[in-house]
């Protein structure tokens, strides 16, 4: 009888000690543990291109380097984040707009290819502007074709990296 209640009270003990570590977890150790996470994979993805050396860096240099610092500003966001509000007790009522948002920019990265830059920008923009926002329209629009157009210009004109053009070739 006496072996059956102590493995009980340990297997008690041990919930009760995963229940306090769950909940003693604060808000800027979650944020500094997920950058140190993406730090992580960052480097990781990095191992496909050459590093180079320091006289001639190659093109996996500064994205290491960034990973490097990124990884080293989580762990101290981390270590440093104990007085920070702890994640149970935190209410999150901007949560579903940023779901929204990170729906929308994932269904503009598909949109990119097959209706090009332009378009998928303009849109984006009409439907953060316009939707989000509550824009009047005439300056949804006005925005959305502005800022689709010049951005076009200075990143596919003046700096010359190749943009999706779509299917008009526009």
């Amino acid at each position: 009888m006496r072996s059956g209640s102590l493995r009980s009270s340990r297997s008690s003990a041990k919930s009760k000690t995963r229940n306090e570590i769950t909940l003693k977890l604060r808000n800027d150790q979650f944020s500094g543990l997920l950058l140190l996470a993406l730090a992580l994979f960052v480097g990781w993805q990095n191992r496909a291109y050459p590093l180079g050396s320091l006289q001639e860096p190659g093109p996996g240099y500064t994205p290491l380097l960034i990973a490097v610092f990124l990884g080293a500003m989580g762990l101290l966001i981390a270590v440093r984040g104990g007085a920070s509000a702890p994640m149970r007790e935190t209410r999150w009522p901007e949560g579903m707009r940023a779901v929204v948002i990170l729906l929308a920019c994932g269904a503009a990265t598909y949109a990119l290819e097959p209706i090009g830059y332009r378009i998928t920008i303009a849109a984006l923009l009409v439907f953060f502007l316009g939707v989000g926002e509550r824009k009047k329209p005439w300056i949804v629009a006005t925005v959305a074709v502005a800022f689709s157009l010049l951005s076009y210009y200075f990143i596919a004109t003046l700096l010359r990296v190749p943009l999706p053009q779509g299917p008009f070739g526009w």
